[in-house]
């Protein structure tokens, strides 16, 4: 069994993809090349490309050839969702004032709102985009001479822990969580049940699965520090007794100062006896290796894995439940997961969702990307980016790479598109985001050249000269993945 790279280069009118020789015995190579001046592929309306193979069914929907994933849009064509997030006229207040910079520039330059987009939706398709991302104004979508797929938000889950306002994580246990989701659902899915132009909802955005960025709780110790009289704390309690013998063997392994269960359920904060690193590659091995030296820790992390792969499949569950029955024509496009979560919420999330979708902001998404192949299911990246430090901002918050120059940036999307198209399970990418953030900070404090444009609505020339090949190039570089992996 061998294996090959995809090449891609810059040629003077277009990009040309290749295939290096292979090692083993697959070794026939592959050209593909998108040039101006050859045959372009045709196209339907979405922009996704007519393949008679396919039928179209009024919607969005997902299918598989020949081992690779894709999108199959409302008409029928091979769709890969390219999109941009945060597409709005009124995008980012500095800090938590009324002072809107982008919105000042634009009405300055187009005088309205309807002005504006249809001049960025014509502006986003003519880059080759053909989705309008999370957090932005839909009306977008439908403002150009391209029609452009919408991908919303329900925020099912985080709104019922705001709702709480005692819950890092939403309490599934909780009796009034499904009547919450199920009439949020209603409220925000129901209208546009009948939508061609809605790709897919996605049900919440960068949930606490496991220790990451904002802290090294693990899901299980949240729970059993909920409020007592929480459903969540009283079946996070239940699943540990129900896996111990007896009090005594339990203690063993999370050394609390209680001698009963009835005393453990009165501590009002139960600390955890490990902090485990977030999940992923490298950290994974580590985790491994300790848990092999410490026959406690190791006990300690299969209680937290065990519980938060069942917190996982009652979420999905419900949540999916919720907003098929308010809209059963569309897809449900997961969680926009921030970190790789372990790997029973991903097992949980390939059960329930259409969709897998996730945030990536690494230069390569590949490992990532292997990561949740292990969900079965067709993946989206709903966030990703890269910050110029050439762009004049601090650049000092907000997730992600920095490189020096935008030139450094375009070639940083190239590299990442182009890896993760070359994976078989990959059936989109939406860029963060459409202008540059406030230098002064947006409201949590991000002041990053994140934009496609700048806060002044001038376009980053190089950045979507360099959007516009890759996009074109898309189809044809996903369509190769399959031979790629041999």
């Amino acid at each position: 069994m061998g294996f090959g790279v995809l090449i891609v280069r810059l040629v003077p009118n277009g990009i040309e993809i290749g295939q290096a020789a292979r090692i083993g015995p697959c070794d026939q190579s592959r050209k593909l090349v998108a040039r101006r001046g050859r045959p372009q592929l045709q196209r339907t309306k979405w922009g996704g490309v007519v393949d008679n193979g396919l039928t179209g069914s009024g919607f969005f929907r997902v299918a598989e050839r020949n081992g690779v994933f894709w999108l199959v849009d409302p008409d029928g064509g091979r769709f890969l969702s390219k999109g941009v997030n945060n597409i709005r006229f009124d995008q980012d207040h500095v800090g938590r004032t009324d002072r809107v910079p982008y919105a000042k520039a634009c009405t300055a330059k187009y005088g309205s709102p309807q002005i504006w987009r249809t001049a960025t939706s014509n502006r986003l398709a003519s880059w080759k985009f053909n989705t309008v991302g999370c957090w932005s104004d839909e009306l977008v979508a439908s403002a150009g001479s391209q029609l452009l797929a919408s991908t919303p938000t329900a925020e099912l889950g985080a709104s019922f822990r705001l709702h709480r306002r005692d819950q890092i994580f939403p309490d599934v246990y909780d009796p009034e969580f499904s009547a919450h989701i199920r009439v949020s659902a209603h409220q925000r899915c129901r209208h546009r049940r009948n939508d061609p132009g809605l790709l897919g909802t996605f049900i919440d955005n960068e949930l606490y699965w496991s220790p990451d960025w904002r802290g090294t709780d693990e899901l299980l110790t949240l729970f059993l520090n909920l409020p007592s009289h929480r459903p969540g704390r009283i079946a996070a309690i239940s699943a540990l007794q129900a896996h111990y013998r007896d009090f005594a063997q339990f203690n063993t392994v999370w050394r609390t100062q209680a001698r009963s269960w009835e005393e453990f359920g009165r501590i009002e904060h139960v600390v955890a006896p490990f902090v485990r690193l977030r999940p992923g590659v490298l950290n994974d091995a580590i985790e491994t290796k300790a848990n092999l030296a410490d026959p406690s820790r190791e006990a300690f992390s299969a209680d937290c894995d065990a519980f938060v792969a069942v917190v996982a499949d009652k979420y999905f569950e419900l949540c999916v439940s919720a907003i098929k029955a308010a809209d059963p024509n569309h897809l449900v496009l997961g969680s926009r997961f921030g970190y790789q979560p372990l790997s029973g919420v991903i097992a949980a999330a390939g059960r329930h969702l259409d969709v897998v979708s996730f945030n990536c902001y690494d230069f390569d998404p590949g490992p990532v990307i292997d990561a949740y192949a292990a969900a079965g299911r067709p993946c989206l990246i709903s966030e990703f980016s890269f910050r110029g430090d050439d762009a004049g901002l601090p650049n000092s918050s907000g997730a992600g790479p920095r490189v020096p120059t935008q030139t450094e940036r375009a070639r940083a999307f190239q590299g990442y598109v182009v890896a993760a198209l070359s994976k078989p399970n990959v059936i989109g990418y939406h860029w963060f985001e459409h202008a540059d953030q406030p230098a002064e900070g947006r409201f949590d404090g991000e002041n990053s050249n994140f934009g496609t444009v700048t806060i002044e609505d001038r376009v980053y020339d190089e950045l979507t000269e360099m959007m516009t090949r890759v996009n074109a190039a898309a189809e044809s570089i996903h369509a190769a993945a399959v031979s790629t992996a041999i």
